[in-house]
């Protein structure tokens, strides 16, 4: 960020914080802008914490939603297959040609 910076910028910026704040106000000021880049690094740190933990987390299954079964209608007979609970396409097609 600040590789483009040479030495006589350098020069001028501090000459510019001198005459502004003073020299005894000088390490007060730089101070107060250490604490708030640590702090900002320390919440940048966080927030990267917390969002790797939410990724490593695996998310908890779904729990299964109950089906929704069609009911037949009073005029349709339903018939079953005693051995596999499913209806034989003969009944089906007998079904379907009453529809």
């Amino acid at each position: 960020m600040f590789e483009n910076i040479g030495f006589g910028e350098l020069l001028l910026i501090i000459i510019v914080l001198i005459v502004f704040f003073g020299p005894k106000r000088i390490p007060d000021i730089m101070q107060s802008v250490g604490k708030g880049m640590r702090e900002f690094k320390r919440a940048m740190r966080d927030v990267q914490d917390e969002v790797t933990k939410a990724v490593e987390e695996k998310p908890k299954p779904k729990p299964a939603e109950p089906k929704q079964v069609s009911q037949p209608t009073p005029n349709q007979e339903l018939k079953t297959d005693s051995s596999t609970g499913f209806r034989s396409s003969s009944e089906q097609s007998k079904t379907e040609a009453k529809s």
